[in-house]
């Protein structure tokens, strides 16, 4: 049935234009004659030029494609469709005409009047119905959602056009700081005023909706907006950031609700693309961790790049399981995939997968990362921290592969935690080995990833869901954050720049307070903190500092050719003496002897500032909890 009516609507409009084609001549002649009488000796070639017409025409009107557009569209495509068709046809037209009667009854002022009434015949009925409609929708739907829009540039026109079509937005007006735009209409909504004077807007108009339609807007700018919004209890969203979509086009299928990394003050990261493509493509690319948040993400942004084969290993089943069914929905250019279940800490099985694969590139993501879980499992946590990376990075350096990347952390700056200390101690042993073979062993150092496993992100969000209290264990405790695909990004970036040996640290810009981050996400519920959802001070957890660093005060850093990755300076360490360390923890840890284990890693790390307190019987206490194996 919507195939017939589409094939009329066709028919229909094809019968439309050739009607205009002797309509179009016949007003022509009557325009050169002074709107009077067409003398009769002009007829005979008036009929032999519409005989001609007809026929060229109508051809020209299909190969030029008039009926692919649909008339409630018509835009500027469709009138360039149309201007070719008249040109070409004209043009054919009066040329056959020529070849029969060499134009001798034919005034010349056809030659301009008959192309512009027709062009103005075909395009101008097009153009008057899609008005029709448009202002027919607009005007005739009062029980939309009434809509003020932030930001007056393309978004937010695109947004406008979108909006006109559907029944369920009202355009009332746009908010946009640029004065010259104040008063102004796009698409008949109206540029009402400045984004500051918003509460101001909302007082005065009956809004239910704000729609932020900037692509990178600045932070402060949206913690403003949604303050006036929570204010007067309405709803905001926002279009997708280019690191969500980077893509012109913008819909309102496309919005969504303001999210906590709106209001982080991230922004937008320039990458060199052709430097990760020339690390990844055609390469065969080994992830550690692959089902992580970072391996995750490691794993989907690789894939983009083109490489020959992506091996992914992780020691869960389930979350392997997950990359690997979403990695499959996104390979477009069906590279191959393998996914291996495999511990780190099993040397035999990592050897076997490195001979099989042969790969190139190893992003080692691999670890333990809980600050207070390790501090509970410190025996665990250095097993896999530590000797899992020796491990990996040992077979790394045995084949030869060309780039390896270590994902660390800030915490492995000034540690105060079992996470921090075996994440420095990996980091020492990456550097060295640097020294030691080909391989170039690289470093990333990098704070908290919004909404990774285990972050403050989805606990709050949890809590807040439940309905609170949201806990907070220091009201002046910092973090510093970033997205996870800004996180992984810059890690390719860094690892495309390394040279081997570097530690790499990535610009994480301001630290934000936790404690100001669960009022924010409180807000962003729909709830007003410590009236609706209460905040709960609970005290440091073990190992937890007040506040994280990004370098240690012996690492002089440095800028780098991409600004948001900096570079510290290496500090030297005693091969031979630190892996005489090594093998004696080994040792310790095979026997459990807990109090040597933490009295080693004070030697190996001396930066090492710790609360954990050795007891009588051997155990371990903490002024927080008390440590059980």
């Amino acid at each position: 049935m919507k195939k017939t009516s589409i094939l009329l609507n066709r028919w229909l409009a094809l019968i439309h234009d050739i009607m205009w084609i002797p309509i179009a001549l016949f007003f022509a002649y009557w325009v050169r004659f002074n709107l009077t009488t067409i003398p009769e000796y002009f007829w005979q070639g008036i009929f032999q030029l519409l005989g001609i017409a007809l026929v060229t025409q109508t051809i020209c009107f299909w190969y030029f494609g008039l009926y692919r557009g649909i008339w409630r569209f018509a835009s500027i495509p469709d009138v360039l469709r149309i201007t070719k068709a008249v040109v070409v046809g004209v043009s054919v037209t009066l040329l056959l005409a020529f070849i029969i009667n060499r134009l001798e009854i034919v005034p010349r002022s056809i030659f301009v009047l008959y192309p512009l009434f027709l062009f103005l015949g075909l395009s101008v009925p097009r153009l008057v119905y899609r008005w029709v409609k448009d202002r027919h929708l607009y005007l005739s739907r009062p029980t939309g959602k009434h809509v003020l829009l932030i930001g007056a540039g393309r978004a937010g026109e695109m947004l406008v056009r979108d909006m006109k079509r559907n029944d369920e937005y009202v355009p009332i007006g746009f908010l946009d700081d640029s004065i010259s735009k104040i008063g102004r209409e796009i698409h008949g909504v109206r540029v009402l005023d400045s984004v500051m004077n918003i509460g101001k807007v909302l007082s005065s108009y009956n809004v239910e909706l704000v729609i932020v339609s900037i692509r990178n807007v600045n932070a402060e700018v949206m913690r403003n907006i949604l303050k006036s919004c929570n204010a007067k209890n309405i709803k905001c969203q926002t279009i997708p950031s280019l690191l969500e979509k980077n893509d012109e086009r913008i819909d309102i299928s496309g919005l969504r609700d303001v999210n906590i990394e709106d209001l982080l003050g991230r922004e937008t990261i320039q990458l060199d693309d052709s430097a990760i493509f020339s690390l990844i493509k055609d390469e065969c690319i080994l992830v550690s961790g692959a089902g992580g948040s970072i391996g995750s993400e490691l794993c989907r942004q690789a894939l983009v790049h083109k490489p020959r084969k992506l091996v992914l290993i992780d020691a869960s089943e389930f979350n392997l399981y997950n990359i690997t069914n979403d990695l499959n929905n996104i390979n477009e250019s069906n590279i191959e995939i393998h996914s291996l279940l495999c511990n780190i800490r099993d040397i035999n099985a990592i050897d076997k997968i490195f001979n099989d694969h042969k790969p190139v590139v190893v992003l080692h993501a691999a670890a333990y990362k809980h600050v207070p879980i390790i501090e509970s499992n410190i025996i665990e946590g250095i097993k896999t921290n530590i000797f899992g990376t020796k491990n990996i990075a040992d077979v790394a350096a045995k084949y030869k592969v060309q780039k390896f990347v270590m994902i660390s952390t800030d915490k492995a700056v000034n540690p105060t935690s079992m996470m921090g200390v075996t994440k420095r101690s990996a980091e020492i042993y990456c550097q060295m080995l640097d020294s030691q073979s080909s391989t170039q062993f690289i470093t990333t150092r990098f704070g908290n990833v919004v909404d990774s496993a285990g972050s403050v992100v989805p606990l709050f969000r949890e809590q807040i869901s439940n309905g609170g209290p949201v806990t907070v264990t220091h009201k002046d405790i910092t973090r510093y954050f970033m997205s996870i695909p800004e996180a992984v990004s810059l890690i390719l970036q860094a690892a495309s720049i390394g040279e081997g040996g570097e530690i790499f640290v990535l610009d994480m810009g301001k630290p934000i307070k936790i404690y100001d981050l669960a009022r924010q996400m409180i807000r962003l519920s729909g709830n007003h903190p410590d009236q609706d959802i209460k905040i709960e001070i609970i005290g440091l957890r073990p190992g937890e500092k007040l506040y994280e660093e990004l370098f240690h005060e012996s690492e002089e850093y440095s800028g780098t050719k991409h600004p948001k990755i900096l570079l510290a300076e290496s500090r030297k360490e005693d091969w031979e003496q630190f892996s005489n360390q090594l093998d004696e923890l080994a040792k310790i840890c095979k026997a459990n002897y807990l109090n040597q284990i933490i009295e080693l890693l004070k030697i190996i790390i001396p930066e090492y500032r710790s609360d954990l307190v050795l007891t009588a019987d051997g155990g371990i206490d903490s002024p927080n909890h008390r440590v059980i194996h």
